[in-house]
């Protein structure tokens, strides 16, 4: 019978901008067991002002009194929960990640561009941050513009930007901005509660973690964030044999949906960023259908739909959506 663990994000729970086959596990669970993961998002940089009527969540703030001190290293852009080794897991292998519950941790997130960042930043040459207030019974959040200036409100639909296990031993430290084959920064709007995302896996037990928390976000991310908030998630993690996603072998993330099949694409040219996603496709319909990788290619033209997941984060993305019942 599968048991349920709580993680909670301490300084001695996160890592701070990087993936690293090295780092030892935060938590040890068995295959097919949950996890709730409490992630903070948020450099000191960035916090509400006093005075606000917004409230920092304690463990964020305990995370930057950690920073400060030296205990917690900041090398890259995410605040990561975990990681979390599930017994069994091997190179070759791949990790289930059922996205079973995500829920807004914070009253409130937000969103920021910078110079020399972003899709335009020829056009946005300077610092913009906005804080966004979040009603977290209503799961929405008002922007501080829009109609008459009286500001606008959005429903939530929260998803992890970055959920990756560790990367192969050789790649050594990396940075969590650029997702890779591992997953990492994948943010990618479509992975909301009742999603399940397959990851290859490259390290014994798999050393799954995530972070980078999002209210909500457009496909592209083109300011380079979405509205990055606190999130609390439960996952089901369990290891599939000799690779996953119903395939002999898993080289690159994989989603499914309740109505879709997710194939993703990266790379830091979009053109071959959209060739991995439209390959990887192709191949996940050749080995669920009876028909061959001439005739996938011809459907994927006619009935699959490729999108820029984001265009920010050095490696950009495209993801392709194939509706379910259309072949199988």
């Amino acid at each position: 019978m599968s048991a349920t663990h709580q993680l909670d994000a301490t300084p001695e729970t996160v890592r701070w901008g990087a993936f690293d086959a090295g780092f030892g596990p935060a938590l040890t669970i068995a295959s097919g067991d949950r996890v709730v993961m409490q992630c903070v998002s948020g450099p000191a940089e960035v916090l509400p002002p006093a005075g606000s009527g917004l409230t920092v969540p304690p463990a964020l703030a305990a995370i930057h009194a950690a920073v400060e001190d030296g205990r917690v290293p900041r090398l890259g852009p995410h605040i990561l929960t975990g990681p979390v080794a599930v017994a069994g897991a091997e190179p070759g292998d791949a990790l289930r990640v059922e996205i079973e519950a995500i829920e807004p941790g914070a009253d409130w997130g937000y969103n920021l561009f910078r110079p020399l960042v972003g899709t335009l930043p020829e056009d946005f040459p300077y610092r913009r941050l906005i804080h966004i207030p979040v009603d977290q019974a209503a799961r929405t959040c008002r922007l501080p513009f829009g109609p008459d200036h009286g500001g606008l409100t959005l429903p939530l639909s929260p998803f992890f930007g970055v959920m990756g296990v560790a990367p192969p031993e050789a790649w050594g430290q990396i940075s969590t901005k650029e997702p890779r084959a591992h997953g990492g920064n994948l943010d990618n709007k479509e992975l909301v509660a009742g999603t399940t995302l397959w990851l290859p896996v490259h390290t014994a037990g798999a050393m799954f973690s995530a972070g980078d928390g999002h209210g909500v976000q457009g496909d592209g991310e083109v300011c380079i964030t979405a509205l990055e908030m606190c999130l609390t998630g439960r996952f089901r993690l369990t290891v599939e044999k000799g690779g996953g996603a119903r395939q002999p072998a898993l080289a690159f993330p994989r989603a499914e949906t309740p109505t879709h099949y997710i194939s993703m694409g990266i790379h830091e040219d979009l053109d071959l960023a959209m060739k991995q996603a439209l390959r990887e496709m192709i191949a996940f319909i050749v080995a669920r259908a009876n028909i061959s990788a001439a005739e996938a290619y011809q459907f994927c033209s006619l009935a699959v739909d490729f999108r820029v997941t984001q265009t920010v984060n050095g490696e950009k993305g495209v993801h392709g959506m194939l509706r379910k019942g259309l072949l199988f």
